[in-house]
């Protein structure tokens, strides 16, 4: 499972694969524009719903999001 700053490089990553900014997937999901500066600098972990707003804003799984598997397809 991934720490802060692994999980997200992994949400920047999923938001560039989208073509989506990372500003306008923050302020989609009513998320602080700091979320994911906090998260880099290790000292920050989001709250369990945040991160479920994220993986459906960019359409991959949490699983994926914390680094335990590889494959971002959501489980449906």
């Amino acid at each position: 499972m991934y720490g802060t700053q692994e999980v997200a490089a992994v949400i920047k990553k999923s938001a560039k694969v989208r073509g989506v900014t990372i500003k306008q997937m923050l302020n989609d999901c009513q998320l602080s524009i700091n979320t994911l500066s906090s998260m880099q600098s290790g000292g920050y972990y989001p709250r369990l719903e945040a991160i479920v707003r994220i993986a459906d804003y960019l359409d991959v799984s949490v699983d994926y999001l914390l680094g335990r598997t590889d494959k971002p397809e959501v489980n449906r």
